[in-house]
């Protein structure tokens, strides 16, 4: 054991593999706390399709589907240069888990003021379960450039009051 050598670290390679260490401590911490306390997630992986043979999935008839009590499963197609369903109506309050895949090119999906952004790209789903606690129009939107009118490509998410029906359209 006398026989081994001493390795010398320098002061500034110490200070630096300290701020090093300390950094990723911060950057978990703050991953931790934005998962527990805010809700920040990233979206879920749903599984894989063939997008040549959508017609033979849960994507053949996309829309929204009530699964009792205030939770609904929105199934929803992104192509070019739109979304299908084109808009939802879901009572205040409801729990939606989105289902998503692109029938053509990598779209983007983002619902306006919650805590839904991501890409569709074809042959996978994304998934993401959202709250909708406030009553209001929310737009989903593609934030992928994916054409030439792909400044068109949006949908709306319509979140009534608990006193009024609940409606899909295409």
């Amino acid at each position: 054991m006398e026989n081994q050598p001493h390795i010398h670290i320098d002061r500034y390679e110490r200070r630096w593999i300290a701020l090093v260490t300390v950094m990723l401590g911060v950057f978990f911490a703050t991953l931790l706390v934005g998962s527990t306390f805010f809700n920040v997630n990233p979206s879920g992986q749903g599984g894989f399709v063939n997008p040549n043979l959508l017609e033979e999935t849960m994507f053949a008839s996309p829309g929204l589907r009530h699964l009792g009590e205030n939770r609904y499963e929105a199934v929803i197609l992104a192509q070019t240069w739109n979304f299908v369903p084109a808009q939802m109506t879901v009572p205040e309050g409801a729990e939606v888990t989105f289902y998503i895949t692109s029938r053509d090119v990598i779209h983007g999906f983002m619902i306006e003021e919650h805590n839904v952004n991501f890409e569709v790209i074809p042959g996978h789903i994304s998934q993401a379960r959202i709250h909708f606690n406030e009553a209001g129009t929310y737009k989903m939107l593609c934030h992928q450039y994916c054409g030439r009118l792909h400044q068109a490509m949006h949908a709306d998410i319509i979140v009534e009051e608990v006193e009024q029906t609940v409606a899909v359209s295409e």
